[in-house]
Order: structure tokens, then sequence, then C-alpha cells
């Protein structure tokens, strides 16, 4: 067992419901209770917000009847954080409200469950993919999950030499490496490429949230792809650590060449349908058909062995697995505690998974938190199939790297 870090290998199977098939349809009448879902857009983070209009789908929402009432935070969060915070606080002048789950969890998220907890401690506060502290949103949330920040800085890095890589470009901003979780994955990585011999280069881009927007963002990294490409050679895998960039940097490399092992929060549909230009519309909610569709359009474009992804959607999971989850503990069918019983809720929406995941640990105090869950997926390779990532073991020294601050 890893210091640090306790290994949950476990194969996510799903009995009552195949995603790909339609699956059951519960809409209450006179509810009960409210679940309260919060994401961003589709222009920012639309994995997130299909999860949550899953939930609706089988759930029903408060307007009709359900249980589910969906909000979205902006797309310039950062100098919005008070539309965030007033968002997620409004949700709790509702008195059947008994859950909220926002995914991701943007910067005002903490201070927002904060506010509902002087008013509401009846209602449990769960978030996705926190952009703040560890430390932050544990204290302020009952359940906090996150891809592995920590493991995928190695498993990353052995994957692009897997597919015979010698060098990784990180693409970012100052914000998000300002970010304990995404900066001390940018510090496992550089460490990884000189263990595994790969050269690490870091480049800046322009911040969607920013005066340019999404738009200039976007544009911005159509511009420099080639460039880097040029630069950099096509035996280079790139990663960039923004939802807006990646469509962009996706197009680009299956245009000029280089190659791509995943997203920052890996699905198939993270970049590759615009990059592609493929409706996916009769495929929507079947992720195998999903991939099928998506890796026979990436094989077209001679990127078979060269670009990669999570079978499911990171994204989507987390919003939909967090909300079945609240649901089951309010139903009486789970415990809030207990990690089965989590995985077997994001389970249900990646049916044959294999996952690996464990307990976020801070390295400067060795303490173990018990309210934030770290989680990865196997990477399939477009062309070739499954990278077996989650049985690599992950070398001790890379849990006991310390957050160096943004760079």
């Amino acid at each position: 067992m890893k210091r640090g870090m306790i290994l949950l290998c476990v194969l996510l199977a799903s009995a009552a419901l195949t995603f790909a098939g339609g699956g059951r349809q519960q809409q209450s009448t006179g509810a009960a209770y409210h679940i309260g879902m919060v994401t961003g857009t589709v222009s920012q983070s639309e994995d997130d917000l299909r999860g949550a209009e899953e939930l609706i789908r089988r759930y029903g929402s408060v307007s009709s009847g359900g249980i589910i009432q969906h909000v979205t935070y902006p797309d310039n969060f950062m100098d919005q954080q008070e539309v965030t915070i007033s968002q997620i606080t409004t949700l709790a002048d509702d008195p059947l409200m008994k859950a909220i789950i926002v995914n991701q969890g943007v910067p005002g998220t903490a201070e927002a469950f904060r506010r509902v907890r002087e008013r509401r401690s009846d209602i449990m506060l769960f978030a996705g993919e926190s952009h703040e502290d560890p430390l932050v949103i544990q204290q302020a949330a009952d359940l906090a999950i996150s891809a592995d920040f920590i493991s995928r800085g190695y498993t990353i890095i052995w994957a692009a030499k897997q597919l015979g890589a010698d060098t990784f470009v990180h693409i970012s901003f100052p914000r998000h490496m300002s970010y304990e979780t995404l900066g001390l994955r940018r510090q496992i990585f550089e460490a990884a490429c000189n263990d595994l011999g790969l050269k690490f280069v870091f480049v800046t881009a322009p911040d969607p949230t920013s005066d340019v927007g999404v738009a200039g963002a976007q544009q911005y990294i159509l511009e420099q792809t080639p460039q880097w490409i040029q630069q950099y050679g096509k035996n280079t895998v790139f990663f960039c650590t923004n939802d807006a960039h990646t469509e962009p940097l996706l197009r680009q490399l299956l245009a000029y060449g280089g190659m791509f092992v995943e997203a920052d929060l890996p699905s198939p549909l993270m970049g590759y349908p615009g990059a592609l230009g493929i409706d996916l519309s009769a495929e929507a909610g079947n992720f195998p058909a999903i991939l099928k569709k998506v890796e026979e359009a990436v094989v077209a474009k001679g990127g078979a062995g060269k670009f990669g992804t999570w079978a499911f959607s990171y994204g989507f999971t987390a919003s939909a697995g967090l909300g079945e989850f609240a649901k089951r503990i309010l139903d009486g069918g789970a415990k809030r505690d207990s990690l089965s019983d989590l995985y077997a809720a994001l389970g249900e929406f990646t049916p044959g998974a294999k996952w690996n995941g464990g307990y976020y640990v801070d390295a400067n105090t060795g303490v173990r938190a018990r309210n934030q869950i770290l989680i990865y997926m196997d990477t399939y390779i477009m062309g070739k199939g499954y990278l077996p990532t989650t049985e690599q073991v992950v070398p001790e020294k890379y849990y006991n790297i310390k957050f160096q601050g943004g760079n």
C-alpha cells in the first residue's frame, strides 16, 4: 500500500441500467425532497451540464414535479464569484432542498457552501472537481471528488512514453497554476518526464475567463499549435488544463501531427466532436457508441495510436454520479461515508469501466482526508485499445512532492 494513499481498484458495473440503453424514467409527483445541481454552461463544461440533464431525464425537474433543480454558473466565473455564490445559496431557499452538488467546484463554491451550512445544516453539500485548494473545499463540503491529479501526473507521462513520445508540452495559464490541484500535477509531470526520459515544456496560453474570452483563447490555440508542432516535433504529446482549449488543440494536432493522451477532464466528447466535425446527436448518452464513432473518425484522419481519452466522460459521470449518490443516501439506500456506495453510484454511468483511486493526502502534513476522493480510469487509445493505466504502480516519491505555488 502506498504511504498516504489507499488504492481502490474497482470494476464499476451497472446491474439495473446500461447507460446506452435509455434506462428507467423515475419522475416524482409531490417529491419528498429536491436535489440542486450547479454546473457550467455548454461553452465552458458541456459534459458537466449533460450529466445534470441525465438526472433530469431520469428523475424529472422540480418545475415538472420531479426532484432535480439545475442552474448554471457564469462562464466568466472568476469575475462573477458573487453570482456563482448566489446561484448556489439560492437553492437553499427551497425548503425541500436536501442536497446541492456543484460540478465543477469553481472558486466561490466553498464560500457558498459555508453560507448554506449556516442556514441549512440539513443539506448535503457535494463538489465535483474543485478548483479551490483541497483543504479549503474539504472544510466546506461533505464530499469532494477529483480526477486524481497526483497519480495522473505520473500515469499521463507513462502513457505518453508508451505512444513513443519524446516531448511533453503542458499548456496552461497563471490562474490554473495557482490551484494546488493543477499546479502540483504540473510539478509531478515535470518530475515524471525527467525520470522517464521525456523533455518537459511549459507554454502559456490565454485564460478563457480573461478579457479575450473563450473565442480569443481558442483562436490563440488554433494559431500557435502548428508552430508548437514545428518547434517540438510530431513525437510530442500535448496537454492543456482548460476545457475550452481542448477542441482547437485537437483540431490542429489532427491536421498537423502531434499526439494527445487524454484531456484534463477526459471524455470522448471533450473536444473531439468539434475537432472532427462529427454529429453525435444519434448517439447521445450512449458512450460506447460515441467512442466508436469518435475512434473511427480519428483513425480516418491518420490518428490511430496517437490520440486517447477515457471511455466514459469524467465530467458527465461526476455530475450524474454525485446526484445519484445523493439520491440513494436520501432514499436510505447508501451511506454518505461509504466508498463502495459512492463507486456504485458512479458506476451507474460507466458500466464495465475500470477505475483506480484513493483518499487525498496532504503532502505537507501527511493527513488523509476523509471527504475528498481522487479517481482515474484506464486510458483508451484510438485504434489501439486500452492502456493498463490503473495497473501501474506510481512510485512513492510522487506522492511526497509538495506544491511550490503557482508558476
